[in-house]
Formats: structure tokens, C-alpha cells, sequence
């Protein structure tokens, strides 16, 4: 037999509807009890073959990282770090998640450890169900998964990190934007190339030189915003302030391609190197033709 107590009726009924769908058919739902008013569930099987103790094991261990695991983490970014509005909370969870899943290899390498999550867990199970299977489910997290908890707070650690830098990155562009908006323009067009380093050229494809950019920079973004504010390459679209920009590169997901796009919104339109050059070739024919007129 083996049996699972609980410290409350919540968590023995998740464990026990959860666990049914584990266990074969042949065990009905009088093989597994829930015994409600002290929180324990209970596999009535004198047997307790291999057969089923690994899928009681199996079902423990994906209790924990299916379901728990959402409370753990809940509870840490609540309670340790004081995040009380669900939609923040929420959005916490989504980094920690991305995180996770492998999206968000930019944030992994900040990890103290490369963490294989399910191996504390199985660890832990199988320590417990090696003896006499009837223990406390918050005696096991206490002690025996001390070190998947220390996880589990450097996940919310690193993702409220995130979070905080992408709150911050969103106040700035807004920033930016309400700069953009009482700019007049100084050019209808402007044509960006973006290969490592940043070149402009106006509506006509011709060059416009660094010390010609210098000189229409708007001094107040470089006073007012010097920590965020490229003099390369945001500060002169600023100042700018183009109704339309040709954006070429062959990586659009680039950050510094994405925080353009991310100011400017519709006024960017992101091309590729291949369609410059032919723009480029196509002006310059117009310009022989004229010419030769």
C-alpha cells in the first residue's frame, strides 16, 4: 500500500484525480481512495508490483512538475518578492516558462548551474518509495527537495530580472515615441542600410556622411537621454524624424533592427540587402538617364 498524506484537501484531491489517470484500468477507483478530512490518498494494492509503484512514481513525479510547480513559483514571486497584480505575475511566469522550454537561451547562460529539473525530483521518489511508501508530501519538499526549491527561486530570480529590463525597455521607447511625435520631419524618405554597422542615404540613394548626421542631432536627446540614446544610429532618426524609412538587412530580429521598428511602427518598412541593390542600380540608371538628357 502506499499512501500519500497531504497538508491540505486541495492538494490530496489534485493528487488523487491526477493519479487516476495514470494507474491501469484494471484499478478501479475503489483501489484508490481519498480519504478527504486528512488529506491523504492511499493505493489499496497489497502486491505494490513494479508495475504499479513505477506508475505511481511516474504520476508523483509529473504531479510536481505539472501542477506544483505552478504554486512553487506563484508563491515565490508573491511572497519573496512582492509582485501582487496578477497580470505582472502572469507575465513573470511567461519568461520563467520560455525559459524552460529552451526559448530564451539568451537568459540560460546567467543559470548558475545547467539544471536538469526532473533529475532531483526522480531522485527524491525514488529514495522515498525504496522504503516504506507512506510519507508526507510537504516533508519531502521540506528536506528531500531543498535543492529543486533553490532551482526554482533562481528561475523567478533570472525572469523578474527580465522582466524588470523589459518594463524598463517599454518606458523608454514610449519615451522615444512621444519624442517622435512633436518632430517635425526633416526628410520624407530615408533609406537605412544596417550590415554590422549603420550608413544612411536620402531618397535619392546618396550617402549622407557621419559629420552631416552630427550636425542634425537634436542636443536635447543626447543631454536628456544619454544612457539609452545611440548617436549613431537612433539619435539621428529622431531628429530626423523621416515619414518613411527603408530599412535593409538580412536579420530583422536584430535588437537594434527591432528597437527601430519598435519607435518608428509603421513609418519602417524592413527590406532586404538584395532589394537594395537594386533600388540602388535602378536610381543610378535614372541619374545616367537624366543626365545624358
Amino acid at each position: 500500500m502506499a499512501e500519500i498524506i497531504f497538508q491540505s484537501k486541495m492538494d490530496a484531491r489534485r493528487f488523487y484525480n491526477h493519479l487516476l489517470t495514470y494507474l491501469p484500468l484494471n484499478l478501479d477507483e475503489k483501489t484508490i481512495l481519498l480519504i478527504e478530512d486528512r488529506h491523504i490518498v492511499q493505493v489499496l494494492d497489497e502486491s505494490m508490483s513494479n508495475v504499479i509503484v513505477n506508475k505511481v512514481k511516474t504520476a508523483f513525479n509529473d504531479f510536481i512538475t505539472t501542477i506544483k510547480r505552478d504554486d512553487w513559483f506563484r508563491d515565490i514571486i508573491k511572497n519573496h518578492y512582492f509582485f501582487q497584480d496578477e497580470d505582472e505575475v502572469q507575465q513573470i511566469m511567461e519568461i520563467i516558462y520560455s525559459i524552460l522550454e529552451g526559448q530564451r537561451e539568451d537568459l540560460t547562460v546567467f543559470l548558475k548551474e545547467n539544471y536538469k529539473e526532473i533529475s532531483f525530483i526522480e531522485e527524491a521518489v525514488d529514495q522515498i518509495f525504496q522504503g516504506v511508501v507512506s510519507f508526507s508530501f510537504e516533508s519531502m519538499f521540506k528536506f528531500r527537495l531543498r535543492p529543486y526549491f533553490q532551482m526554482l527561486e533562481e528561475y523567478v530570480e533570472l525572469a523578474i530580472d527580465e522582466y524588470k529590463m523589459e518594463q524598463e525597455y517599454q518606458i523608454f521607447i514610449q519615451m522615444l515615441r512621444d519624442f517622435l511625435a512633436k518632430r517635425e520631419p526633416k526628410m520624407a524618405t530615408l533609406h537605412v542600410l544596417f550590415d554590422g554597422e549603420i550608413t544612411f542615404y536620402n531618397a535619392e540613394f546618396i550617402e549622407i556622411k557621419r559629420a552631416e548626421l552630427t550636425k542634425m542631432i537634436d542636443r536635447k536627446l543626447l543631454v536628456n537621454h544619454p544612457v539609452y540614446v545611440d548617436s549613431v544610429s537612433i539619435a539621428p532618426l529622431l531628429s530626423i524624424a523621416p515619414t518613411s524609412i527603408f530599412l535593409y538587412t538580412n536579420n530583422p530580429e536584430e535588437p537594434l533592427v527591432r528597437t527601430i521598428k519598435n519607435i518608428f511602427e509603421e513609418r519602417v518598412t524592413i527590406k532586404s540587402f538584395k532589394s537594395l541593390r537594386g533600388l540602388k542600380k535602378w536610381t543610378a540608371d535614372q541619374g545616367s538617364s537624366e543626365n545624358h538628357a
